[in-house]
């Protein structure tokens, strides 16, 4: 008899909410049948061979005014990552032209800012209509918005925002204290209101609790909708950073992660982020088997290292998975 499997929400129904409770206790679960019942969401809305293909460039390195724990780019940390000039536009284009040629299909700018000043947005909007000529999907990251800055950047032809709500909102100012999760969720509102799709995650191995995990993925998955894209990160520890001496998170619930993103989120890209290159290759089979179907593509993100192309290619040629 072939087995059943509720890949619905708690209520039973794919359109249900899910609370922190019933999130907290698909955490819970056996972990095999945490991964199957995430591959069988997986499947009911994705072909399961198919990988969408990722490349970030850091536009502007450096020298951030933010006190975020994890992070290399604050000024606030000797971490030697220099506060360095924003990139012109001609090599942004040359970098995207690359990463399309490799096989990415979406490319990512970030900035190093709390958030763009009008002079700031203006080579960013030159940069959007750049690489979205190139026949890109385009996404940028550059922290806070105000009001009017996601239509700017809506009509230069970007598709998607990212703005991480990073952990759960309890855990929240142990990591930041320079901004308020309101005002990430501020900023996901004229998201939302300029009509871009939403890419936004978190990051896991901050010493957070495993139920405090749980807490990040309902309240990802209680945004109304539900981001189109969740980058889902395992901590990078960082020299000079707050967080370099967090405990480092077992691999079984950096797989739990992805599975619970999965099935609480069934129709959102859930991206395999960054630690990939810390990751060996089993682990990230598993977290391929859990849902995710996305992944940064290129030997760095913003500042960290990430697999070699090369060495993605070989994954997945093993795994049979083929870029979307």
């Amino acid at each position: 008899m072939q087995q059943t499997v509720n890949v619905s929400g708690p209520g039973g129904s794919g359109a249900a909410r899910w609370s922190r409770a019933s999130v907290e206790q698909l955490f819970d679960e056996p972990l095999l049948d945490l991964v199957y019942r995430a591959q069988s969401a997986h499947r009911q809305h994705f072909a399961p061979g198919k990988v969408q293909l990722s490349t970030l460039l850091s536009i502007k390195t450096g020298g951030c005014p933010e006190d975020c724990g994890y992070c290399p780019q604050s000024a606030r940390y000797d971490t030697g990552v220099a506060d360095e000039p924003t990139l012109d536009t001609a090599v942004v284009v040359e970098a995207a032209r690359r990463a399309r040629e490799a096989g990415a299909t979406r490319f990512c700018m970030g900035a190093a800012w709390r958030g763009p000043k009008a002079r700031d947005l203006e080579p960013v909007l030159a940069m959007v209509r750049a690489v979205k000529a190139l026949g890109l999907e385009t996404c940028a990251t550059l922290g806070l918005l105000r009001e009017g800055q996601a239509e700017q950047l809506r009509d230069a032809g970007l598709d998607y925002y990212n703005h991480n709500l990073d952990t759960a909102p309890e855990v929240y100012g142990r990591i930041v204290a320079t901004r308020s999760y309101a005002d990430r969720l501020d900023t996901l509102d004229r998201v939302r209101r300029a009509g871009l799709r939403v890419c936004c995650g978190g990051i896991v191995g901050m010493g957070e609790a495993r139920a405090e995990r749980a807490g990040l993925i309902a309240a990802l998955a209680s945004l109304d909708p539900p981001p189109e894209s969740v980058p889902i990160n395992a901590l990078v520890r960082v020299d000079g950073t707050p967080l370099s001496g967090a405990p480092e998170l077992d691999w079984s619930e950096f797989v739990r992660t992805i599975a619970c993103a999965r099935i609480t989120m069934p129709a959102s890209h859930v991206r395999l982020s960054a630690g990939r290159r810390e990751m060996p290759e089993a682990v990230q089979a598993l977290c391929f088997l859990a849902g995710a179907n996305s992944i940064f593509y290129g030997d760095r993100l913003l500042t960290t290292g990430n697999p070699d192309a090369h060495e993605d290619r070989a994954l997945l040629a093993k795994l049979g998975i083929a870029p979307e």
